[in-house]
């Protein structure tokens, strides 16, 4: 077995209120639901959000524990997710005008030139996106 033949398959994000994150991995990033399933045994939900199947992509997975009542502490370990994008000064504009908040406008990144801007998903996780012409 050859580390070449691995592949990247998921980031794993736990979500307070999943039908909001789906709504807005699909609605604002353009993602499908790949797959949900339902765990009433360990009282739990996963989907799966991305712009094609696992089995070629890398994809999110949403997972909604039922009972959680409190906001899941997103901790100083953890960055950003990241997606391209053709326009971000067009995209940022059409999330702003629909309250997806934008700590970071549209701009170049520091000591660089490449054009990026931080979004925040409904749970507070940060999603960079980068202009890609």
């Amino acid at each position: 077995m050859s580390a070449q033949s691995f592949r990247f398959l998921h980031t794993m994000i736990r979500v307070k209120d999943l039908d909001k994150s789906i709504d807005f991995y699909t609605r604002h990033l353009g993602m499908s639901v790949l797959k949900r399933n339902d765990y009433p045994e360990g009282k739990f939900t996963l989907a799966f959000v991305g712009y094609g199947p696992e089995i070629d992509n890398t994809v999110i997975e949403l997972t909604h524990n039922w009972d959680m009542e409190e906001n899941y502490d997103l901790g100083t370990g953890f960055g950003h997710l990241a997606v391209g994008v053709p326009d971000i000064y067009a995209t940022c504009d059409k999330m702003a005008n629909e309250g997806v908040p934008i700590p970071r406008p549209p701009g170049p990144m520091k000591h660089g030139t490449t054009v990026i801007a931080f979004i925040e998903d409904p749970d507070g996780y940060k999603i960079e996106l980068i202009e890609k012409k």
